[in-house]
């Protein structure tokens, strides 16, 4: 198994198992979802893609721009906020990490969502089906993102020793720091959620928690541009 990190949207990277990290906070928020009880999240790029899904019924509209809740969206992108199942569906746009889905779906086999909160299980489901691993991290509106690579490297860590060397670096970036909660604090995301306030500030202890889902959320089909996922 050879694993490899690519640590922005742009670079162009595939293996047959693919792997997508925006763990400040769509793929943690996802994961949380799923495990609430949503039976689907339809990830779409755009905004205008996400409000058409409104059309399926059943359908909770979530996701931001920026770190804030869109007009007229149901929910914002904190995990909180998705404890308590409202409809069978959940329809996501976010600044990133939406995006960094639908890119992996165009290039990979199979695509698993990663955060913190399911890292133990995220990390067998690749390792299980022992073909190469391309990890997409979200990055910030197309740059290198500490908190996204932090997570790649700690995933990198679990699934073996056949590393590039971005998946190295990102292994040894990890090893840098002391605790996940001292990473996502250092990250430029995690300093926006801190200048927005106390509410959002919370999120990073919340999506620094470590392997507390069992949750597997992967690529089901595309839904016309919406990636469907499911676990």
């Amino acid at each position: 198994m050879h694993v490899h990190v690519a640590f922005t949207p742009d670079e162009i990277a595939a293996a047959p198992t693919g792997v997508v990290i925006d763990v400040i906070r769509a793929t943690s928020t996802i994961c949380q979802a799923l495990a609430s009880g949503y039976e689907r999240v339809l990830c779409a790029a755009e905004v205008e893609d996400a409000r058409a899904l409104v059309a399926l019924g059943g359908v909770t509209l979530g996701g931001e721009r920026l770190g804030v809740l869109i007009d007229g969206f149901d929910l914002g992108n904190s995990p909180c906020e998705y404890l308590t199942v409202r409809t069978p569906t959940l329809a996501m746009s976010t600044t990133n990490g939406t995006r960094a889905i639908v890119t992996a779906a165009e290039r990979c086999e199979r695509v698993l969502i990663a955060s913190l909160l399911n890292l133990d299980a995220v990390t067998e489901a690749a390792r299980a089906h022992d073909d190469d691993v391309a990890i997409f991290c979200a990055g910030v509106k197309g740059s290198f993102a500490l908190d996204d690579s932090y997570v790649a490297g700690r995933i990198v860590g679990q699934l073996g020793d056949d590393r590039s060397d971005a998946a190295e670096s990102a292994a040894r970036l990890a090893a840098s720091y002391a605790t996940a909660e001292e990473a996502l604090r250092a990250s430029r995301s995690g300093r926006n959620l801190i200048n927005h306030g106390p509410e959002l500030e919370a999120d990073i202890p919340y999506c620094a928690r470590e392997s507390v889902l069992d949750v597997v959320p992967r690529l089901v089909e595309m839904h016309g541009v919406a990636a469907e996922i499911r676990v």
